[in-house]
This record gives structure tokens, sequence and C-alpha cells, in this order.
């Protein structure tokens, strides 16, 4: 392996998450914050197919990192140097958020194309004497750089030609994966052989899913702390934090564990973790931050009139986490969650009577189906183990 920057694969143990990667996340708390605020002042179908954009630029900035650190050893200086300097064209990017689709549109555009190119040119020069990593590296690099043409050409062009240049930029971005970056004369890259760590998939995975969770603690907090205290925000507030512990558990409590084994066992750990540690957590990290944007709402205005767009909000972001969440064991133990199943259900069952509920009482409903598919998991899991076989041979 060239330069010696690759990670040593030890047989049976997976690779420890560092504390420069970790570091490197703290700039996506600002970036995740930054999107539940543009979500919250613009309640609209515009505005949330903007923040919507914003997320999944986001979202591939910092997996395709972690793909490349499932490669690369953070505890090599060069390496080390690569993630100070994403840092620095991440907090651009951060910054520019509030303002992107306004007069920041163009710095926001080259921030993100210099920090996907730069990042796949030094992965190209890291891996040049590993000729399938290469191949598969000059493919994501093409890709990228015909997703740039319209990032770049939406930064300079304002109002509806921007979003629709960037939303061809965001489908090329997401699809690329897909597809294998597939490209005319190359082919396609074969997930076989990308050599995939699935317990350190599952690790980066967990801590930005955490950041995520975290904007929910955030908005609890310091709204608890700011507005004066009675029972309805005492209420709320409580209402907020369990609902994030339910998220939490449905999450990590029971199933985190043993899909990293599965990982490790499947004979395809790449596509599985391209599915299961890719695109199925943006809808977990989604559901997070619709949830976020709602716990404020409801901590300011509890009780009254539930405008349609708040209710939207309370409902549709607990039901796009279970969404996630249904997916997610699909993909990793290979059956149907009838548990999440349900939850899902009842959850979206509550919009037919969402108008005629307070906020405060609607958030409550979606956190006690949110609780109480958590502990039927539980409960489920401890009595009738042999219903999951598959999963807990991987978790052993």
């Amino acid at each position: 392996m060239s330069n010696g920057l690759l990670r040593e694969r030890r047989a049976g143990r997976h690779a420890e998450v560092t504390s420069v990667e970790l570091f490197f996340d703290l700039v996506f708390v600002i970036a995740v914050t930054q999107v539940s605020h543009s979500l919250l002042e613009h309640l609209t179908w515009v505005g949330a197919l903007q923040s919507a954009m914003l997320l999944l630029t986001i979202w591939w900035a910092w997996i395709d990192t972690a793909w490349i650190t499932n490669w690369l050893d953070p505890q090599k200086p060069l390496v080390r140097l690569l993630l100070f300097t994403l840092m620095g064209i991440g907090l651009v990017i951060s910054s520019s958020l509030p303002e992107a689709f306004g007069e920041r549109g163009l710095a926001f555009a080259m921030a993100f194309v210099v920090f996907q190119l730069g990042r796949t040119a030094f992965m190209l020069w890291a891996v040049r004497d590993d000729e399938s990593l290469t191949r598969n590296f000059v493919r994501i690099a093409i890709w990228y750089g015909a997703s740039a043409v319209f990032w770049l050409a939406g930064g300079f062009a304002e109002g509806e030609l921007r979003l629709y240049l960037w939303l061809v930029a965001v489908v090329l971005d997401a699809s690329s994966a897909i597809a294998n970056f597939w490209v005319p004369g190359l082919g396609r890259s074969d997930t076989h052989e990308w050599t995939i760590d699935g317990g350190l998939m599952a690790d980066r995975n967990g801590l930005f899913i955490l950041i995520a969770l975290g904007e929910s603690i955030l908005v609890t907090g310091t709204a608890f702390t700011q507005l004066e205290w009675n029972w309805p925000l005492i209420i709320a507030m409580t209402v907020s934090l369990l609902q994030s512990i339910a998220m939490w558990w449905i999450y990590f409590g029971q199933h985190a564990r043993a899909a990293e084994a599965a990982i490790a066992r499947h004979d395809d750990p790449g596509g599985l973790a391209r599915f299961a540690y890719t695109y199925v957590p943006i809808l977990l990290v989604a559901g997070i931050v619709v949830s976020a944007v709602g716990d404020e709402i409801v901590l300011s205005h509890p009780e009254g009139h539930i405008e349609t767009a708040v209710q939207l909000v309370l409902i549709g972001g607990p039901a796009l986490f279970l969404v996630g969440a249904v997916l997610f064991k699909r993909a990793v133990f290979h059956y149907w969650s009838i548990p999440r199943l349900c939850g899902l259900v009842a959850t979206l069952a509550l919009y037919p009577f969402a108008s005629g509920m307070t906020p405060l009482l609607l958030s409550a409903a979606t956190t006690a189906i949110m609780v109480a598919l958590a502990t039927w998991e539980v409960v489920d899991i401890a009595r009738h183990p042999e219903r999951f076989p598959a999963m807990h041979e991987q978790a052993e």
C-alpha cells in the first residue's frame, strides 16, 4: 500500500474511531444546526426542499469522508492534515448554509466542490499503487466532476434557476453510488472489491446520528433555559427528551452491535455498507432534524391552534426516522420489523386527527408511539429470541 497511509487490518477486530475523526465531526454539528434553523424559518414546500437539499449535501460531504477513513489511517500526519484542511473548508460550507440560496450561494458551491474533489484527488494519490481502488476513485472523480459543473453553475445563477441546477447536482451525487459509479469505457465499481471495516462504518454512522440527536437536546435545553417555566413548558421539555431517548434506543439499544457483525460476515460487505450505512442513515438523520424543528415549535408554542405545516413537521419527523429504522433492519437482518412497521403506520394514522390537537398533544402522541415501539422491541426480543435467530447469531 502506497506511502503507508492505509489502515492496517487485524483479523477479528475492527478499527477504532480516532480522536481526529471525532474532531473532524464537530464541523458538522454546526451544519446540522444550520439546516434545522433554516427549515424552522422557512416552513414551506420550497423551504423544505431547500433544507432537504442542504442536508443531503452535508451528508455526502461527511459520509464520503467516513468512507475514505475506512481505508486511510487518520493517525498518519498526512491524513490528519487532509482532515484538518477539510475541516476548514467544511466550516465555510456550514457558515454559508443559511444564505446558500441567497448571497452566499457561490461560496457554498465552491467550498463544496473543493471539499469533494480535493478529498478524492488526495485519495487517488494515496492509493495509486492499488489498481482496484485507483480505478474506483477515478470513476468517483468523474462523477463528482460532472456534478461540480451544476454546483458551480448554480452558484453563479439566482432564484429558481439555482434551485434547479443544484437539484440536478444533488441527484447526481446521490445516485453515483447506486450506479456503482458507472463510467463509459471504465465500467462500474464492484462492491466485492471494497475492503470494508463494518464495525468502523457502524461506529462512524452512529456518531453522526448522535450529532443529530444532540441538536434535539440542544434545542430542548436552550428553550428550557430562556423561556418562562410553567407546566406546559415542563411537559413539552419532558416529551422532547423522551422522544430523543426513544430514537436513541431504537437505533442503538438492540441492534447496533449485531449489525456490525452482520456486515463483517456478509458475502458482499461493501454492497451492504453502501445501502445500510450510506443511504438509510440519511432518513434517520432527516427524521431527527425535522423532529428537532418540531421540538422547538412545541416548546415555544405548546398550546393553541396547530397549523398544517406544524402538523407535517411533528408527524413527518418521527415518520422519516421510522422509515429509516425499518429499512435499516431489513437491509442488515433481512426481515421486515413488525414493531417498526406498526410504529410507522400508527404515526401516520395521527394525521387525520392532528388538526384537533394542540402542538404539545400531537408531539406527546408521536412520542408515546416511539416509546411504545422501543419497549415492544426490547420485550419481544427478550421473550422470543427464536424469532430473531439471525440477529442473535450476529450479536454473538
